[in-house]
């Protein structure tokens, strides 16, 4: 499937792209210069923002928390944009576990990420969120539905937080969940991917297993993404439920989220 947009080069925001061109089920398509993801915009230069000052953005939602933007640093500021922080997950939240993987050793970080304890942990964290979150992607989708479009979505690498809520806000509008996940595995590519700072000192602080052990947490893989989507099932028995009860988009809201998303038919 191919973008309806030319990709630009930024270089510095990571993982951009327009969601523009993706199939819904009732045969429409999300509408180029309507939706985009990134990663985070704390390191645009001044070319990056000249260009991201072209889109007409109306909104870009952060979801990095507290300790995200202490790292990275604020966004840049886009003239005319509004700036909209929801947080999508507690700043303590792995906190330690954190610290372990920017500058921990290989026996410890054995012991919490191998025999698949990586990726078991990535998934259970896109569930989490599925089942937590329901108020912050509430609010993200009631925005966009009343005024907050063109938007931008990103977190720090623009790959979970930012996957799951681009994910969350494509099923609103109907989009094809086959569409749903090739986009989102398109945050694998080499040029998007989060650039990790580690400061370890350890003897094998950069060695091929630590990077190994590390991949399932820098990696988009579609298990996580459908784990979200079978939490939505398991827990409210659809999409159409989990929208109307979890999120409490009104069937006039989620028409009116389709007409500002959707080219039309």
């Amino acid at each position: 499937m191919t973008q309806a947009t030319t990709e630009p080069e930024l270089t510095g925001v990571r993982n951009f792209r327009d969601l523009g061109g993706l199939p819904t089920a009732d045969g429409r398509t999300v509408r180029p210069g309507r939706l985009f993801r990134s990663g985070h915009l704390a390191h645009a230069t001044p070319e990056d923002a000249a260009f991201l000052a072209t889109l007409g953005l109306h909104t870009v939602f952060d979801f990095r928390n507290e300790a995200d933007r202490r790292v990275e640093g604020p966004d840049v500021e886009l003239p005319g944009v509004r700036n909209v922080n929801v947080p999508l997950n507690d700043p303590a939240d792995g906190k330690e576990f954190w610290k372990l993987v920017h500058s921990g050793d290989l026996p410890q970080l054995r012991e919490i990420l191998a025999d698949g304890k990586a990726a078991a942990r990535m998934s259970g964290s896109y569930q989490k969120m599925i089942v937590e979150r329901t108020a912050e992607h509430s609010r993200i989708l009631h925005a966009m539905a009343e005024d907050s479009v063109p938007a931008l979505m990103h977190c720090a690498a623009g790959k979970d937080r930012a996957g799951l809520a681009i994910a969350i806000s494509l099923l609103a509008v109907g989009v094809e969940r086959e569409a749903i996940e090739e986009d989102y595995l398109k945050s694998n590519a080499p040029h998007r991917r989060y650039k990790v700072q580690r400061s370890s000192t350890a003897p094998d602080g950069m060695s091929p297993e630590v990077m190994e052990l590390l991949s399932p947490l820098f990696d988009a893989r579609v298990d996580y993404l459908r784990a979200a989507f079978e939490t939505i099932e398991e827990t409210w028995g659809s999409v159409d439920a989990y929208l109307v009860e979890g999120l409490r988009l009104a069937p006039e809201t989620r028409e009116q989220l389709r007409d500002r998303l959707l080219a039309e038919a």
